[in-house]
């Protein structure tokens, strides 16, 4: 059979084709596009019985009509979430849809950290200094972090993880989840979202974009935030409203801001643009702030993340292919989120690599 993989980076290709090469169906012919899957792109995906998508796939009802028609029966996603795949749609059509539910989810954990510790100590702008020759340390002053009080919004596996990387600093952490969580009661306690925010020395997001998390962290909820304190997003750009955020840095009553996601991303993340004259205004403005830390989608970026994703995703396909539950298929009868991406805007990320097996923590 024929896979068309979308999105594909040449990291992506590497990696896929090692599982390919251990794939124990064998059999499968996989065809490599950097282009994203939009309606325009379908066509390439012509003859193929599966598709591989990431996260900034469209794949609404418009487009899964369409590679229905087209032949493909299969849709792999290489990412937890899936914000932006219509499932009713998916479902109606009889679609194949599967996705890697968790892959390494201490990278992600590990990843939001180092934003932190990189903001707090100004580790980036002190390293352009030194080779500059600039051993001054006016404008790099920090803060301890042992003792500060940790929010993780979203107790998923990367949630989890964070609890206790930050516990392990001996951080006070504080976490908000619909769910009861037992099983990190040694590390963390449970508490509503509005104690967490109002307490929080470093807010960190690891929870699903939903409809009800969409633009989460906006004016009220960063204005109930500890003034000064740090928010870090490494899940999905949606959670927060953007605009909102700058004029929070403007006000100081946010002190910094992390972000391995943007919810705009979906043109920008991904490529180089190096040699372009980015139109994102208010991508521009956040890169502004000295107290701003961006990253480009990285947070899931690992040898053994990306080991783990091809190789669930062929898991996958094989169970496709062998007639077999799959315990990864995308779960029926929840409505498409309006976070659904068009060929001109982000469905704001995923967390490739977000929480996508956590329930968003009720506002």
């Amino acid at each position: 059979m024929k896979l068309a993989v979308y999105s594909a980076q040449p990291y992506d290709r590497r990696f896929l084709d090692e599982a390919r090469q251990n794939f124990a169906g064998g059999g499968v012919d996989a065809v490599y596009f950097s282009d994203a899957l939009t309606l325009d792109t379908i066509p390439l995906a012509q003859g193929c019985t599966a598709v591989c998508v990431f996260v900034n796939d469209q794949l609404d009802a418009q487009v899964l009509a369409a590679l229905h028609a087209s032949g493909v029966r299969a849709v792999l996603l290489r990412c937890a979430g899936f914000n932006n795949v219509d499932l009713q749609a998916g479902h109606a059509l009889g679609l194949f849809m599967a996705r890697v539910p968790a892959y390494a989810p201490e990278a992600v954990a590990e990843h939001a950290l180092a934003m932190v510790m990189t903001l707090n100590r100004h580790t980036h702008r002190a390293y352009a200094r030194v080779r500059e020759g600039n051993f001054s340390l006016d404008g790099l002053l920090g803060m301890t972090l042992h003792g500060k009080t940790v929010g993780i919004v979203g107790a998923g596996q990367i949630g989890a993880a964070a609890a206790r990387i930050f516990h392990g600093m001996g951080c006070q952490v504080l976490i908000s989840d619909p769910m009861p969580l037992p099983h990190l009661a040694a590390v963390a306690r449970h508490v509503e979202l509005a104690e967490l925010l109002a307490s929080a020395d470093i807010v960190s997001l690891h929870c699903p974009l939903m409809d009800s998390t969409r633009h989460m962290i906006n004016a009220a909820s960063l204005a109930r935030m500890k003034t000064g304190a740090m928010l870090v997003n490494t899940s999905r750009g949606g959670l927060i409203d953007t605009a909102a955020v700058i004029e929070a840095l403007k006000s100081r009553q946010l002190g910094a801001l992390a972000i391995d996601v943007y919810e705009q991303e979906a043109s920008l993340f991904f490529h180089d643009h190096s040699s372009d004259i980015i139109a994102d205004d208010v991508f521009q403005r956040l890169l502004t702030f000295p107290n701003v830390l961006v990253t480009g989608h990285q947070g899931f970026f690992t040898i053994e993340a990306m080991r783990e994703i091809a190789s669930v995703t062929f898991d996958n396909l094989a169970c496709y292919i062998q007639h077999r539950p799959c315990p990864n298929l995308l779960p029926a009868g929840i409505a498409a989120t309006s976070a659904a991406p068009t060929p001109a805007a982000s469905p704001a990320t995923t967390s490739a690599h977000t929480e996508a097996a956590s329930i968003a923590p009720k506002k």
